[in-house]
């Protein structure tokens, strides 16, 4: 029989696994908690949108509110490295022990050189291997430039252009035989060899293990879905399946040979009606405390269908939408409160005007008294973390005037 849940609590053990149902710590944050935070998530998308900030900073400061983002950087350039770039739920920061394992199940053949003539990628291929073996990290343009001087007088027969060199890129980005070493300020890569960023370790395209045994893929599976039913606390196939985007079939069988070993426990949740598993080590706390504003690249709400089923919030990012036909702005943040998503607000960094702008902000129905006034903490803690000076509320959405007295102290104090 399986074991029986409420929506709340399906809630708080969703939260729990996520880090967002307490309360901040108070004092500064070390880089301890960053790397605590990051290992208990396994993996933060990248994403190039710069209105508020890179996304994959927002989900520490989430949960773990003025925190250094050098610590970041730290821990994705200094090694042993506790971070590296790979394909997980989209392009991600991961933790470097899910690496051989999503090498041999990711399948984005459609990025990389896989469709190209043959005899062009191979030679492209060593151009770009050779080029990284004897030299520092580059990006696709550095490369392009230093392989067009080298191999200049065979550019006719072999058709080189910018394109042919970056797409070769990431296709040994995704074979797993280059990789990021940092990123230039305008966010491109800059390419090494795997093993530079990875030393000593196994790489792929190596016939046998260390230890003589060949890579097991269902093996891999079972480690990448218990990794993503630890970070969801509880879910469906398809949520588990959605973390690391590994084929659902797949994902499907390994849940059933997790349940058989132990690591995930069948449960039912009113409201919830589908079939849902919990992992063995999720934690149930007695209430949620928490506060946060999230991505729209967030952990806790990549799944869209989990979101909606587990707290009712319809949600999607309007970036790629006319900005006649957006319903609620262009870079929309839900505002967690306790145990449920309360509001949406969206938000821009006006870095010239020093100004944290909340360009419109919406309340969820049935959301709690003090949205605005936690949702007016939050943001004046998110422009402090940004080094912003203040926070500006604009006349959008239905919470706007609320908001706005709360950030002020005035009555409906907006900008003109």
């Amino acid at each position: 029989m399986h074991a029986s849940l409420s929506l709340n609590q399906a809630r708080r053990i969703a939260l729990a696994a996520q880090g967002l149902d307490k309360v901040r710590p108070a004092g500064p944050v070390s880089a301890r908690a960053v790397g605590r935070t990051f290992a208990r998530l396994h993996l933060v998308q990248i994403d190039s949108v710069n209105v508020l900030s890179r996304s994959h900073y927002l989900p520490f400061f989430s949960r773990l509110g003025n925190y250094d983002r050098s610590i970041l950087h730290r821990m994705a350039a200094t090694h042993p490295r506790r971070m590296m770039e790979y394909w997980a739920h989209e392009a991600s920061f991961i933790r470097p022990d899910h690496f051989q394992d999503l090498v041999l199940w990711q399948n984005r053949k459609w990025v990389g050189a896989s469709a190209m003539d043959p005899a062009l990628r191979d030679a492209v291929t060593a151009g770009v291997l050779d080029a990284l073996a004897a030299g520092r990290p580059m990006t696709a343009a550095e490369l392009t430039a230093a392989l067009g001087h080298v191999e200049n007088r065979q550019r006719a027969s072999w058709g080189w252009n910018w394109n042919a060199v970056k797409r070769v890129l990431e296709h040994l980005f995704e074979e797993g035989l280059v990789s990021a070493d940092s990123r230039t300020g305008s966010f491109e890569r800059r390419y090494t060899l795997t093993a530079r960023v990875l030393p000593g370790r196994l790489l792929p395209g190596t016939a046998l293990a260390l230890d003589g045994v060949e890579p097991d893929p269902a093996a891999a599976m079972d480690r990448l879905i218990d990794a993503a039913a630890q970070a969801h606390g509880i879910g469906t196939v398809r949520c588990f399946a959605d973390y690391f985007r590994t084929p659902l079939r797949a994902a499907a069988v390994s849940v059933e040979r997790l349940v058989a070993a132990g690591r995930l426990q069948p449960v039912t949740v009113p409201g919830w009606n589908k079939p849902l598993y919990r992992h063995i080590g999720a934690k149930l706390p007695r209430t949620a405390t928490g506060r946060a504003l999230l991505s729209p690249f967030d952990s806790l709400v990549f799944e869209r269908r989990r979101l909606e089923d587990l707290f009712g919030f319809h949600y999607r990012i309007e970036i790629y939408t006319p900005e006649p036909k957006r319903r609620f702005g262009y870079y929309v943040l839900p505002f967690l409160l306790r145990d449920g998503i309360v509001a949406r607000v969206d938000l821009k960094a006006d870095r010239a005007g020093g100004r944290l702008l909340a360009r419109a902000a919406h309340a969820e129905p049935g959301a709690p008294a003090d949205t605005a006034v936690e949702l007016a903490a939050e943001l004046q803690l998110m422009a402090e973390w940004l080094e912003l000076d203040g926070v500006v509320v604009c006349p959008a959405g239905d919470l706007a005037e609320a908001l706005a007295e709360a950030v002020s102290g005035a009555k409906a104090a907006y900008p003109l």
